[in-house]
């Protein structure tokens, strides 16, 4: 009997699941689902986001006058004056040699500074270390629009005002922000490393070149895209203190072009997609390792 019972109430198991799953969606089934939806949004947003570039990218191989008529529309008529025009009769070449040198020389400094911190920190710590780095908090509390009269003040005194170099002087601040990234990915580092180096033999420099900066290679890469990023794009700065023609930086001559060629439409497109161009390719080529070096850090075993 008892037997006869079990065998009816498994049926009756089976057939409401099976009525079930014939009624519902399985697991598997919802999640592709679901990562259809998210998909569709994502390629939505994409596009709208692509809307403007596709506007400056598109109207700078047009006239004023096809702008005019259809500034959404392809090219009836290509044409390369606005670069040829830009290219021979504007300083755009200068300009980016001026932000190739400050963006090179600045964030190779920034990374090799923020790195040595981040070095120290971890090589030893104690209540001094501890309390330089809650120190080094305070530059992400302090407003940069507060320092920038007595910044001016020492530049001028050291006679860096209206220099590359005193640029690239300025830019160093960012070396705090490459200290706190790397810090926390150089803290994941095994201990036994560095004991075994300094048991063959090593001093604290040559454990840092040879081994340690290979081993943080993904968090050094990320910081270098984010730290060019900021330098290339950066408007504030040069145009505080930089006012020769010569030394210009490529933002300049886009915010310099805004009012010289607020008429000719196609030719201002023109100078802002040759200063996005460069950035541009150098982000495609690295994006892969923003999210590596990111995500590497939290990453155990």
């Amino acid at each position: 009997m008892s037997v006869a019972t079990s065998s009816a109430s498994s049926n009756g198991t089976s057939r409401a699941s099976r009525n079930g799953t014939s009624r519902g969606l399985t697991m598997s089934q919802r999640e592709r689902i679901r990562s259809a939806i998210r998909s569709v949004v994502v390629i939505a947003l994409a596009l709208i986001c692509a809307v403007p570039l596709y506007v400056v990218v598109v109207n700078t191989f047009k006239n004023s006058g096809d702008m005019a008529a259809d500034p959404f529309g392809l090219p009836a008529h290509p044409t390369l004056e606005n670069y040829t025009y830009a290219l021979e009769n504007l300083p755009v070449v200068r300009a980016t040699i001026n932000t190739l040198i400050v963006t090179v020389v600045g964030v190779f400094f920034m990374v090799i500074i923020g790195a040595l911190a981040a070095y120290g920190m971890v090589l030893k710590r104690s209540r001094l270390t501890a309390g330089i780095g809650a120190f080094l908090m305070l530059s992400f509390v302090i407003p940069g629009q507060t320092l920038l009269i007595p910044q001016y003040k020492m530049e001028a005194q050291f006679g860096l005002v209206d220099t590359l170099l005193g640029l690239i002087v300025l830019y160093l601040g960012g070396a705090t922000f490459c200290y706190f990234l790397i810090v926390q990915y150089m803290r994941g580092l095994p201990g036994e490393l560095f004991e075994a180096a300094r048991l063959d033999g090593a001093g604290p420099l040559r454990i840092f070149w040879q081994i340690v900066l290979p081993l943080i290679r993904p968090i050094l890469v990320t910081v270098v895209v984010f730290e060019t990023m900021w330098t290339w794009n950066d408007f504030m700065t040069p145009n505080i203190y930089i006012s020769s023609t010569e030394k210009q930086t490529l933002v300049l001559q886009v915010f310099n072009a805004m009012g010289q060629f607020s008429t000719n439409w196609p030719l201002f497109m023109t100078i802002t997609t040759i200063a996005l161009i460069p950035v541009f390719l150098f982000f495609i080529f690295c994006q892969k390792w923003i999210v590596a070096g990111l995500v590497a850090g939290s990453v155990k075993g």
